[in-house]
C-alpha cells in the first residue's frame, strides 16, 4: 500500500473526536452533579436544561452550589491526567528525532480510542463518577493531546524547508483545531439529543478507530529509521536514558545566548497559554448559569462561534506574517484577547456573549507564533525535543491554570461570576512585559537564523 506524508487528516479525526468529547464530558457531569444533589432531572418536559433565574428560590442557591461542584470535579479530572500525560509526551516526542513520528501520533488515538469506549458504557449504565478519574488516568498513559500535539507539530516541521512556510504550516495546524473544535461544539448539542451521551461517545471512539487505521497504513514517516536500528534491541533503561538526554542536550549543547532565548520564549508561551486556557475554559459554567442560562445547543452555537475566531486568527497571521515581525504579531493577539475577556467579564445576555468574540478576533495567533519562533532556534535534529518541551509544558500549564481558574471560579460565583475573565486579561501583562523585555535587548529574527546557522556550520564541520 502507497504511503503518503499527509498528517492533516489525522489531525482533523483526532481534533474533532476530542472537542465533540469535551463538552459532552463537562455537560454530563453537571447534569449528573444536578440529578445527584436534587433528585431530579436537568431536562425538563419540551427537552430544555432547566435553568432557575430567580434568586430568591431555594432552587438557585442549589445551583450555584451544583456549579461549585461541577467546576471542582472537573480541575480533579483535569489534574489526574496530566502527570502521566506530561511524562509520556516527554519520551515518545522526543525520541520521535531516532525512531520515528508515528508513535506520538498513534498511541495518543489507542488511548483515545479505548477511553472513549470505556465512557460509552459507563454513561450507558450511569457507574459512579469516580470511574471517571480511572478513565482519563488510564488515558493519560497513551499520552493524550500533549503526546499528539507534539508529534504533530513536529511532523509539520519536519516537512518546511523555510522559516516563513514554518510559521504557515504550524498556524495551519492550529487552524485546523480551530476550526474542527467549532465544528465539534455546534454538532455536540444536536448529537447529545438525537443520540443521547452514551452513543456519542461511541461515535467519538470510531473516530478514533478510523485514526489509528490511517496511521499505521496509509501515514508515511518523515524520520528514516535505518533497517539495523529497527531490529536493534535496546534496553528499556537505556532508552529511556537516550530519550532523556535529547531534551537535555538541547539546553546543555546551546550556546548562552539561544539557552536563554529558549527559555524566555518558553516561559511567554506557558504564561500566555495559561490565561487562554484558563479564561476560556469557564465559558462552558458561565452558559449553563443564570443570567444566560443556555442550553446544549446553545453551548454549541457559543462553541462554533470560536470557529471564526480561528478562521480570522490564521488570516491575520498570514497577511500580518509578510509586513511585520513574529513579535509585533503575538502583540495584537494579548491585545486582541484583552478585549474579549474584558467584555465577557460583563456580558448579561446572550447577544453580548457573542459579541465578545468580536474583539477576540485575533486572540489565537500568538500559540503558533510563538511555536514558529521557538522552532526557528533549533536545529532540524533539535525539533523533536522543541516540540517535547512545549508539548508538556502545554499539559502542565493546562493543568495548573485549569485548577485555579476552576478554584477561583468556584469561590466568586456567587458574587461575580466574570471575576475570572478579568484576571485572565489582566495577568497577559506578564507576556506582554517580557516581549516588551526582547524588543529593547534587540534579539529579533535576524539573530535567531544567525545563531542557527552558525550551528549549523560547526555540525557539518564536524561531521566532515
Amino acid at each position: 500500500m502507497r504511503k503518503v506524508l499527509l498528517v492533516e487528516p489525522v489531525i482533523v479525526i483526532y481534533a474533532f473526536a476530542s472537542f465533540l468529547t469535551a463538552p459532552l464530558i463537562q455537560q454530563y457531569i453537571y447534569q449528573r452533579l444536578w440529578e445527584e444533589a436534587s433528585n431530579s432531572s436537568l431536562i425538563e418536559n419540551n427537552n430544555t436544561t432547566y435553568c432557575e433565574r430567580n434568586k430568591s428560590n431555594p432552587t438557585y442557591i442549589k445551583q450555584k452550589e451544583v456549579q461549585e461542584k461541577a467546576s471542582l470535579f472537573l480541575m480533579q479530572l483535569d489534574l489526574t491526567g496530566a502527570v502521566p500525560s506530561i511524562l509520556v509526551a516527554i519520551v515518545l516526542v522526543a525520541d520521535g528525532d531516532r525512531h520515528g513520528r508515528k508513535k506520538s501520533l498513534v498511541l495518543p488515538s489507542v488511548g483515545a480510542f479505548i477511553s472513549n469506549a470505556f465512557l460509552g458504557a459507563f454513561s450507558y449504565f450511569s457507574l459512579s463518577l469516580s470511574i471517571f478519574f480511572a478513565v482519563v488516568f488510564f488515558g493519560s498513559l497513551f499520552g493524550s493531546m500533549a503526546t499528539f500535539l507534539g508529534g504533530a507539530f513536529a511532523f509539520i516541521a519536519d516537512l518546511c524547508n523555510e522559516e516563513k512556510q514554518k510559521t504557515i504550516r504550524i498556524a495551519v495546524v492550529d487552524l485546523i483545531f480551530g476550526l474542527v473544535s467549532g465544528l465539534a461544539g455546534l454538532t455536540s448539542g444536536y448529537f447529545i439529543r438525537g443520540l443521547g451521551f452514551p452513543w456519542t461517545f461511541v461515535v467519538a471512539s470510531l473516530l478514533h478507530f478510523i485514526n489509528i487505521f490511517y496511521i499505521t497504513f496509509w501515514l508515511e514517516d518523515t524520520v528514516r529509521v535505518p533497517e539495523f536500528q529497527q531490529h536493534a534491541l535496546v534496553s528499556c533503561t537505556e532508552g529511556l536514558k537516550e530519550t532523556f538526554s535529547g531534551v537535555y542536550m538541547l539546553f546543555k549543547t546551546s550556546t548562552y545566548k539561544k539557552r536563554t532565548l529558549i527559555i524566555v520564549l518558553l516561559f511567554t508561551f506557558m504564561m500566555y497559554f495559561f490565561t487562554l486556557i484558563g479564561g476560556s475554559s469557564l465559558f462552558t459554567l458561565y452558559e449553563l448559569d443564570e443570567p444566560l442560562c443556555w442550553n446544549e445547543l446553545y453551548i454549541g452555537y457559543g462553541a462554533a462561534a470560536f470557529t471564526s475566531v480561528s478562521l480570522t486568527s490564521f488570516l491575520g497571521i498570514y497577511f500580518f506574517s509578510h509586513c511585520l515581525r513574529d513579535i509585533y504579531i503575538v502583540f495584537i493577539g494579548i491585545f486582541s484577547y484583552i478585549g474579549g475577556m474584558v467584555m465577557a467579564a460583563f456580558a448579561k445576555t446572550t447577544l453580548l456573549m457573542f459579541l465578545m468574540r468580536v474583539p477576540s478576533l485575533l486572540c489565537f495567533m500568538p500559540i503558533p507564533v510563538l511555536r514558529s519562533m521557538m522552532s526557528k532556534v533549533v536545529l532540524t535534529s533539535e525539533q523533536g525535543a522543541m516540540f517535547a518541551c512545549i508539548a508538556c509544558l502545554e499539559v502542565m500549564t493546562a493543568a495548573i491554570s485549569l485548577t485555579v481558574f476552576n478554584s477561583l471560579y468556584a469561590a466568586t460565583v456567587a458574587w461575580f461570576p466574570g471575576f475570572s475573565f478579568l484576571l485572565s486579561a489582566g495577568l497577559c501583562i506578564i507576556p506582554l512585559g517580557i516581549l516588551c523585555w526582547l524588543m529593547c535587548t534587540r534579539w529579533h529574527e535576524e539573530d535567531l537564523a544567525s545563531l542557527v546557522y552558525e550551528e549549523q556550520s560547526s555540525e557539518e564541520s564536524i561531521e566532515s
